[in-house]
């Protein structure tokens, strides 16, 4: 909604697009992982619970990373606004 408020151009469209869709795609890998995990072994394990972190780590990359492209995106804009 923020992008048609302050009417960002085609570039920053795009960019935004492309990290919000980052962020869906790491986190749908993240489900998978660890839906596969759980299938493969049922009872909570150390091995299993460590490749569920670092899958959620990844997530969190990716959003860190789409927060920080956001910024460099609405910050003009807001900047200009106050």
């Amino acid at each position: 909604m923020a992008g048609f408020y302050f009417e960002i151009d085609k570039q920053d469209w795009i960019h935004q697009t492309l990290v919000m869709g980052l962020v869906l795609s790491i986190e749908g890998l993240n489900t998978a992982i660890e839906k596969l995990a759980d299938f493969v072994h049922i009872e909570q394990h150390p091995k299993i619970g460590f490749v569920k972190d670092i899958a959620a780590g990844a997530v969190t990359f990716a959003a860190i990373t789409c927060f920080i492209i956001l910024i460099l995106i609405y910050y003009p804009y807001l900047k200009n606004y106050v």
